[in-house]
């Protein structure tokens, strides 16, 4: 079966520095991973892996201050393939938030992304409040990581209930679960019910390994919610598609799972208020 995705979530320049001792552990003890984790990827290898598996597009991270030139190149040579994903550390000042605006002034940046378990700061202090505001006047998607993460960091910052006030205050703000939301997928699912602005990406998720619970959501009222994501190269596309194509999905929603949702909450025209 020939299918067509999108990856929001993509990883090229994990070599450009040393990698904290937590994500070491994470490669070690969740994915016995090897060498591949931590290294650049070259533009032309990742385009002939993409076109073999079927990825049209891939959202790469990038970093705000001091953005990766080595990924900021992968859009310049194939600008309908690559995109941009920020990631950004909430401090509740500006600066940050200046400099996601001059990134996506000046680069095809779909996205914002947040790493609760990074600051130990859940989603409703108000250091994000001034990303929130930002975010629904750009009219730019944010992901944030829900469920325990898998490096020894803090875990209850990034239980998905934060957003419940976080949706209710900011309805308009497009928001993106990430990374699943093991062990809280219920309420992850609940609150996609209940928030229309609400979605789900199963990025560093291995589809295989997804809960039932989850399959039964996206087969009924989540079809247009749940995202396909791999977090490349810690699971690779090959992988991940395969196993997408072996869950039992009701006729048209593995095609909205790769593909459809994220190309209309990523690649959708934008509205900015402002």
């Amino acid at each position: 079966m020939t299918v067509r995705a999108i990856d929001p979530w993509v990883n090229v320049s994990m070599g450009e520095q040393k990698p904290p001792s937590y994500l070491v552990r994470v490669k070690e003890d969740y994915f016995k991973g090897g060498d591949e984790f931590f290294r650049n990827i070259e533009v032309d290898p990742l385009i002939e892996e993409m076109d073999r598996d079927g990825v049209e597009k891939a959202i790469l991270s990038i970093g705000t201050a001091r953005p990766s030139e080595h990924a900021l190149r992968f859009a310049e040579k194939y600008p309908d393939r690559f995109f941009y994903a920020v990631n950004l550390q909430p401090t509740g000042k500006m600066k940050e938030v200046w400099e996601l605006k001059a990134l996506l002034e000046n680069h095809p940046v779909v996205m914002a992304r947040v790493v609760p378990f990074s600051t130990g700061r859940p989603p409703t202090d108000t250091a994000y409040y001034p990303l929130y505001t930002k975010c629904v006047e750009w009219d730019l998607p944010l992901s944030i990581n829900t469920g325990i993460p898998g490096p020894p960091m803090p875990g209850d910052c990034q239980n998905p209930m934060y957003l419940d006030e976080v949706c209710l205050q900011f309805p308009e703000l497009r928001l993106c679960m990430a990374h699943g939301a093991d062990p809280w997928w219920g309420v992850a699912i609940r609150l996609m019910i209940k928030y229309r602005n609400l979605h789900l990406m199963t990025s560093a998720y291995s589809p295989k390994y997804l809960p039932q619970e989850l399959i039964h959501y996206m087969n009924t009222r989540g079809k247009d919610k749940i995202l396909f994501a791999s977090d490349h190269p810690v699971l690779s596309f090959g992988r991940c598609l395969a196993e997408a194509q072996q869950l039992d999905l009701r006729e048209g929603v593995l095609e909205k799972y790769l593909h459809s949702n994220a190309e209309r909450l990523f690649f959708a025209p934008r509205e900015p208020r402002a």
